[in-house]
């Protein structure tokens, strides 16, 4: 395994532009939006808390998940499998799995040092708070990872070749990024559109987070939806996955 994912490393390595765009995107908009002085202002749609306090950290954050789980992932699996590296693969005694495993792990370190980056570079650049409650914060962030990085391996499931899957990715990611609050905060959505983002996981990944930003322990029903959308997406990635 350890072998495995040095290789992976290296050809991620060769990547760099992609990785570079998960990592850097999140973290460029967060302090570029940090500065608009309306976003700096108690709001009261959001409680009397600013925006740059917590919703625009936890769409950051979202946001270089997404990217990742939706493009770098899928990307790199629809390659594997039309160059037939899996199924030669196949015929070894190294399971074509633990190739799996170490591509979730390389895109759960990225998308974990994403997470760590955004949080600091808000607390140090503009001054935003930090999650106070932080088990309640890793929990609710795992969860939520989990879940989208099954979903980035359903669409590596339907993706018909390389090229397609970061553009099924994308077809994907935007209308995840709308419901989640990224143009339009939540707390004036419709109330159709509200409810859609109430069972989209996103919405609830969202809010849990700002939950436990505030020093709040994250809902129940938040906590329901994305371990249901977890065991949905493992479910079809297990399902639909192909090998060769």
């Amino acid at each position: 395994m350890k072998k495995i994912l040095l290789v992976e490393t290296k050809l991620l390595a060769r990547e760099f532009q992609i990785v570079l765009f998960a990592l850097a995107l999140p973290v460029s908009l967060l302090v570029v939006l940090g500065q608009i002085p309306a976003l700096r202002k108690a709001d009261p749609n959001l409680g009397g808390e600013r925006f740059i306090d917590a919703q625009l950290p936890a769409q950051m954050i979202l946001l270089a998940l997404l990217t990742t789980a939706f493009t770098v992932l899928p990307g790199a699996m629809a390659a594997y499998r039309e160059q037939g590296v899996l199924r030669r693969m196949s015929t070894t005694p190294m399971h074509p799995a633990r190739l799996l495993g170490a591509q979730l792990l390389l895109n759960l370190a990225i998308v974990v040092v994403s997470a760590v980056v955004v949080i600091f570079t808000g607390w140090l650049v503009l001054g935003s708070q930090i999650p106070q409650q932080v088990f309640g914060f890793l929990l609710v962030y795992l969860l939520g990872t989990a879940a989208m990085l099954a979903l980035g391996l359903v669409i590596a499931s339907v993706a018909p070749n390389s090229k397609a899957a970061p553009g099924i990715g994308s077809l994907v990611m935007f209308p995840l990024l709308f419901v989640a609050g990224m143009w339009i905060p939540r707390e004036i959505m419709p109330d159709t559109l509200r409810t859609i983002s109430d069972y989209s996981v996103v919405g609830p990944f969202v809010n849990a987070m700002r939950d436990t930003w505030a020093g709040d322990w994250p809902q129940l029903p938040h906590l329901a939806v994305m371990v249901a959308g977890l065991v949905l997406f493992s479910g079809l990635a297990v399902r639909l996955f192909k090998w060769e």
